[in-house]
C-alpha cells in the first residue's frame, strides 16, 4: 500500500470464462498526456494517503503485516492492470490460506484504503472545478452553467425570480439499512479530507511535512478506531448521522448556494424555495422502533442543532459588528432593538450592534432551553424572554441588516449575516421537514379497530372498496370523534394515534415547515387515503368536516401522500388519484389545506417488481398521467402537483446522476416542484464534504431551472412510445422469468450474495425484510440492491433489457435494421432514454462476473449454482451487446471520462476484498446456528465479513 506507481482496476483470481468488464476507451497519445496531467495531483493524493496508511500499518501492526498487505496489492494491480494469469492465481492462493487475524487485518487495510480514495477522489472533483471556473469553463450541472442557457434563451431574471417565488425543491434525508459508515469514522474522514484540501496551498516543505504529520495523527485514529458498530443502530443513532450532514454542510453551504443565485439576479428578491426533508424518527413503515416519542426525539434534536448553529453565528457576529454609535449613526429601530437587550455594560454603551446581538443570543439560549431542555455554551447575560417563532429572530437580524444598509456598512452584513438571515429563512427553528410514513394495511387495522369499538362497523376489512369509500366520507362528515372513553384498545392502535397526536403536538410547537407530509406506503386504493385522513381528524389534524362551511368547514393540517410503489401500482395511480378527487369535499380540502398535493414514486420496490427498464417506463408512464390530471385540477382549482421521486442511491434501486435525471422527467412534471430521497450510504458519497456537497445541491436546483424554464423533454414521438412499451413488456417478462420464475432462484440469492450477513449487520435500526420469511417478495428493496452490489453482480440495474432488445429487433435483416436505427434515434433525441442508456453502462462497468464467479463457491448446490449463474452470464452479456448496439460504443464509459478514472484507481484495491468476503463467508457459514460472538474465532469471522461490506461499499461508492 506504499509504493504504488499507479492505481489501477480490479479483478483477481477471474474465471477464463467470465466476462471482464469493458475497459474505457483508448485515447489518443496526446489526450492521454493531456489526462495524465490532469490527474496528476489526484495520483500524487492517492499516492500519498495510501503510503501513510502502510506506514501507519507497519507501526500499529507490525512489518509481517505490512508486507502482507503489500504483496496482495502488487498482485492486484498486476492482474487488473496487466492481465497477468500467473498473479491472479497466486493471489487466489494467498488469499485462502490466511489466518483469521490476517484476514481481518488485510480486509481492514483495503477498506480503510477504499475510504482514502474517496476523499482524495473528491478533492480532485473540487479541484477540477475550480480550475475550470478560474479558466471561465462553465460545467454540465452547474448554477452557472444554467443560468447562461436560461440568459441564452433570452429568458429574464425577473421571469427566473419569478418561477423560484413559486418553486418548492427539497431533498429528504433517509435512513435505510445500507449505511454502513459510523459518525466517528465520518468525522475523523472529513478532518482528513480539510488537511488534504490545505495541501493545495502549500508552497513550503515545512507546512507540507507538518500538514503530513496531521494526517497521519487521523489516519491513526481511523485505524484504532472501531469501523463497526457493536450494537444494532438505533432510531436516535440514525437521528444523530443525518444531523452531521447538517452542521458540516446543509447549514453553511445552502445560504452559499442562495448567495450565488442573488449574485446572478441582482436586484430581485430570491424567495427560499430550497428545503431540507429527514425521514428518520418519523418514517415507521416496516420499522417498529420508530414511535411518538422518537418524533419528538428528532425535532427536538433538530431545533437544538439549529439553534445551536444560530448561537455560535450571533455570538461571532457581535464580535464583527463593533461600530460605534459616535462615529456611524444607527437606525431608531436599531437603537430599540439595543435598548431591549439586558447587556449593562459600560465598555458596550456605545456598540449597539453588540449590545443587540448579547440581547439576541440571550433570547436563543432561553429558546434553546425552552424548547430542548439543553443550555447553551456562553452566556454573557442570563437567557431571557425565549422567541417564541423564527419569524421574530429574522425581524431582529432585519432591524441589524437594514440599520447597516442605511449608513453605508453593506459591506459588513455580507460575510456573515445576509447566510445567517437566509439560514433562518430556510431552516427556521425546525431546520428540516419530518415526513410521517407508514404502510396502508397499519392504518386499516386501527381504523377496523376504532370502528368496531365504536360499533359501527363490525368486520370493515370484509367491505369492498366501494363500501370502505362510503364509510369513511360518512365519518369525515361526522363531527363527532370516534374513540371510546375507557375502552382498551390494542397497543398497535395505541402506538399509530400517538404519533398523530405527537404530529399535532409537534406542528403547534414548530409551525408547518416542521411536518407537512404523511406518506402513505402501499397506497393500492382511495380508501387508503381516506383512511389517514380519518385518522388525522381523529386526532385533531383535520379541523371541520367535509360538507361543512365557515369555520365547519375541514381544513387538514399535513398533506396526505400516496406512495405508489409496485409496477400495479404505479399503473393505477392516475385512476386511483383521479377517483380521489371525484368524491365530494375533497378538492375544497385540498383548496383549503394549500392547493398542494404530493404524490410519490417509489423507484426500489418497482425496480424489485419488475426490472430496472419496466420500472423506470412505468414511472414515466404514471408521471405522465398525473401531469395530464393536475393539470386539468391546476387550471380549474389552481392546486399544484409535486412529484416526490423515491429514488434510491443506486441505478438498481432508481439513483445515478441527479442531473441527467431531473432533465429526462416527462414534460410538464417538474415544473419547479420536486421532492426525492437520498438514501443510505450515498448520503456520505454526495455530502460529506461540504464543497461536494453544495455541488450536488447546485445540481438539483439547475437542473430544476432548466426543466422548467427550457422544457428540455418534448412529447415523445409515438413511434418511441411504442418501442418502449413494447420493449418494457419483454423486460419485464425477462426479469420476472429469471427473478420469480426460476426454479432454485431464491436459495440462489441468499447463498450467493451476502444478504444473511447484512440482515445481521448493524447498519440500520430497520429489520431487511418485512415478514419473517425467506421470500423475494417480502424482502425490501434496499438489502435486495444492496446484496447484489456486494458480489458485483448489480444485477437489479441491468437485468431483462438484453432480452428485450434484442428479441424486439429479431434476426429478420430488415426489420433488425429498422428498429435498431429507431433505438439509436432514441438515444441521441430523448432524454429519458438516453439516461437510462447511461446509467446502464455505469452499472455494466462497475459489475464484475469474474469476481462474481468466486460467490459460487457459497453455493452448496453446485449444480444449481452453476445453472443459475449460467443464466444471469447470458443475461449479462445480451444487456452488453445491446448496449453497444444502441450507443455505437464497444467500449464502457466511453463518454463518462471522469467515472472510467475513478475506476481505473479504486477497483484494484476492491477485488482482495471481495475474495476475502468470500472466504470468510465460507467460514461463517460453517458454523452451527446459534454459534455466539462470545466466542472469539466466530466473532472474528463475523467482524471480517462486516468489515468487508463496509469496504466494497465505499469503493463501489452509488452502486454498492
Amino acid at each position: 500500500m506504499a509504493r504504488s506507481s499507479s492505481p489501477a482496476p480490479s479483478s483477481p483470481a477471474r474465471r477464463a470464462r467470465a466476462p471482464a468488464p469493458a475497459a474505457p476507451a483508448a485515447r489518443s497519445p496526446r489526450r492521454a498526456a493531456d489526462a495524465d496531467d490532469k490527474n496528476r495531483p489526484l495520483i500524487e493524493d492517492i499516492r500519498l494517503l495510501g503510503r501513510i496508511l502502510g506506514d501507519v500499518i507497519r507501526e500499529q501492526e507490525g512489518q509481517a503485516a505490512f508486507d502482507l498487505v503489500e504483496r496482495v496489492r502488487q498482485l492486484s494491480v498486476a492482474y487488473r492492470l496487466k492481465s497477468d494469469a500467473q498473479a491472479g492465481k497466486a493471489l487466489d492462493r494467498l488469499l485462502k490460506n490466511l489466518s483469521s487475524d490476517q484476514t481481518v487485518s488485510v480486509i481492514r487495510a483495503f477498506s480503510y484504503f477504499s475510504h482514502l480514495a474517496n476523499i482524495a477522489e473528491d478533492r480532485h472533483h473540487v479541484r477540477r472545478r475550480l480550475v475550470h471556473e478560474r479558466q471561465g469553463h462553465l460545467q454540465e450541472g452547474s448554477l452557472a452553467m444554467s443560468l447562461e442557457r436560461l440568459a441564452e434563451a433570452d429568458i429574464r431574471a425577473a421571469d427566473i425570480a419569478r418561477m423560484l417565488s413559486q418553486a418548492y425543491i427539497a431533498p429528504v434525508l433517509t435512513a435505510h439499512p445500507t449505511e454502513v459508515q459510523r459518525k466517528s469514522i465520518l468525522d475523523a474522514e472529513r478532518a482528513i479530507a480539510e488537511l488534504v484540501e490545505q495541501r493545495d496551498e502549500m508552497p513550503s516543505a515545512r507546512e507540507r511535512e507538518d500538514n503530513e504529520a496531521l494526517i497521519r495523527a487521523r489516519v491513526t485514529q481511523l485505524w484504532q478506531t472501531r469501523m463497526l458498530r457493536d450494537v444494532k443502530l438505533t432510531v436516535a443513532d440514525e437521528i444523530e448521522n443525518a444531523l452531521s450532514y447538517y452542521r458540516s454542510t446543509f447549514l453553511r453551504q445552502i445560504p452559499r448556494m442562495y448567495r450565488e443565485i442573488e449574485a446572478a439576479l441582482p436586484g430581485h428578491e430570491i424567495a427560499s424555495f430550497f428545503r431540507m426533508g429527514n425521514w428518520i424518527g418519523g418514517d415507521r413503515d416496516g420499522n417498529p422502533n420508530v414511535s411518538a416519542e422518537t418524533l419528538r426525539v428528532a425535532l427536538a434534536r433538530q431545533c437544538e442543532t439549529v439553534l445551536r448553529f444560530y448561537l455560535v453565528e450571533v455570538h461571532a457576529l457581535g464580535a464583527e459588528l463593533s461600530i460605534s454609535s459616535t462615529l456611524a449613526p444607527v437606525t431608531p429601530a436599531m437603537v430599540a432593538l439595543a435598548a431591549a437587550s439586558p447587556d449593562a455594560s459600560r465598555h458596550r454603551s456605545d456598540e449597539p450592534y453588540r449590545r443587540a446581538l448579547i440581547g439576541m443570543y440571550a433570547r436563543l439560549a432561553a429558546t434553546l432551553l425552552a424548547w430542548t431542555g439543553t443550555e447553551a455554551l456562553r452566556h454573557a447575560v442570563p437567557p431571557q424572554n425565549p422567541y417564541l417563532r423564527a419569524d421574530d429572530f429574522l425581524a431582529d437580524l432585519r432591524t441589524i441588516e437594514a440599520s447597516l444598509h442605511a449608513h453605508q456598512a453593506d459591506a459588513l452584513a455580507v460575510p456573515r449575516l445576509k447566510p445567517l438571515i437566509r439560514a433562518v429563512q430556510v431552516f427556521g427553528f425546525h431546520l428540516a421537514t419530518v415526513d410521517l410514513r407508514q404502510s396502508s394495511d397499519k392504518h386499516e387495522a386501527v381504523v377496523a379497530e376504532l370502528l368496531k369499538t365504536a360499533r359501527l362497523e363490525p368486520d370493515y376489512a370484509a367491505l369492498d372498496e366501494d363500501e370502505r369509500r362510503a364509510r369513511l366520507l360518512a365519518l369525515l362528515n361526522d363531527a363527532r370523534p370516534l374513540r371510546v372513553h375507557g375502552a382498551a384498545y390494542s397497543e398497535h392502535t395505541l402506538h399509530e394515534l400517538a404519533i398523530f397526536e405527537a404530529a399535532r403536538e409537534m406542528l403547534a410547537r414548530f409551525g408547518r415547515q416542521a411536518l407537512r407530509h404523511y406518506i402513505i406506503s402501499h397506497t393500492e386504493t382511495v380508501s387508503d387515503l381516506l383512511e389517514v385522513l380519518l385518522l388525522m381528524k381523529e386526532t385533531g389534524l383535520v379541523r371541520g368536516v367535509l360538507d361543512g362551511e365557515g369555520e365547519d368547514a375541514a381544513v387538514a393540517d399535513l398533506i396526505v401522500v400516496p406512495l405508489f410503489e409496485t409496477i400495479g401500482d404505479l399503473r393505477q395511480a392516475e385512476p386511483i388519484m383521479r377517483a380521489f378527487y371525484g368524491l365530494p369535499g375533497i378538492t375544497a380540502l385540498v383548496l383549503r389545506s394549500g392547493r398542494e398535493q404530493d404524490v410519490m414514486l417509489g423507484y426500489s420496490d418497482s425496480n424489485k417488481d419488475g426490472g430496472s427498464f419496466t420500472s423506470n417506463w412505468e414511472l414515466y408512464r404514471a408521471e405522465l398521467a398525473l401531469a395530464e390530471l393536475f393539470g386539468e385540477l391546476g387550471r380549474a382549482h389552481g392546486i399544484t402537483l409535486r412529484l416526490f421521486h423515491g429514488r434510491g442511491g443506486t441505478v438498481g434501486r432508481g439513483g445515478g446522476p441527479s442531473y441527467q435525471a431531473i432533465l429526462a422527467q416527462p414534460p410538464g412534471t417538474v415544473n419547479g416542484q420536486i421532492r426525492l430521497t437520498e438514501q443510505g450510504e450515498v448520503i456520505a458519497s454526495k455530502y460529506a464534504h461540504p464543497e461536494i456537497g453544495r455541488r450536488n445541491l447546485e445540481t438539483l436546483v439547475a437542473a430544476t431551472l432548466e426543466a422548467t424554464l427550457l422544457h428540455p423533454t418534448q412529447s415523445a414521438p409515438k413511434a418511441f412510445l411504442e418501442a418502449a412499451a413494447a420493449i418494457s413488456e419483454a423486460s419485464f417478462a425477462a426479469y420476472r422469468r429469471l427473478v420469480y420464475e426460476t426454479p432454485g432462484f431464491t436459495d440462489f440469492f441468499f447463498a450467493a450474495t451476502p444478504i444473511r450477513e447484512i440482515a445481521e449487520l448493524n447498519i440500520g435500526s430497520r429489520p431487511a425484510s418485512r415478514k419473517a420469511s425467506r421470500a423475494i417478495e417480502d424482502l425490501r428493496a434496499i438489502p435486495w440492491g444492496f446484496s447484489w452490489g456486494q458480489c458485483r453482480i448489480a444485477l437489479p440495474g441491468w437485468c431483462g433489457f438484453g432480452s428485450a432488445i434484442l428479441g424486439w429487433i429479431g434476426t429478420e435483416a430488415a426489420q433488425r435494421k429498422a428498429r435498431l436505427a429507431l433505438l439509436q434515434r432514441m438515444h441521441r433525441q430523448w432524454p429519458f432514454f438516453r439516461t437510462l442508456m447511461s446509467n446502464l453502462d455505469m452499472v455494466l462497468a462497475k459489475s464484475d462476473l469474474g469476481i462474481a464467479s468466486r460467490y459460487l463457491e457459497l453455493v452448496e448446490d453446485r449444480k444449481l449454482g452453476k445453472r443459475i449463474f449460467g443464466l444471469i452470464q447470458a443475461e449479462w452479456e445480451r444487456t452488453a451487446e445491446a448496449l453497444s448496439l444502441i450507443t455505437g460504443e464497444t467500449q464502457r464509459l466511453a463518454s463518462n471520462p471522469s467515472l472510467a478514472r475513478s475506476i481505473e484507481h479504486r477497483f484494484p484495491y476492491l477485488d482482495p476484498l471481495n475474495h476475502l468476503q468470500v472466504e470468510l463467508m465460507r467460514r461463517y457459514r460453517r458454523y452451527p446456528e446459534g454459534s455466539s460472538v462470545e466466542d472469539p474465532a466466530f466473532a472474528k469471522v463475523r467482524r471480517g465479513i462486516h468489515i468487508s461490506i463496509n469496504g466494497v461499499a465505499a469503493g463501489l461508492r452509488n452502486t454498492g
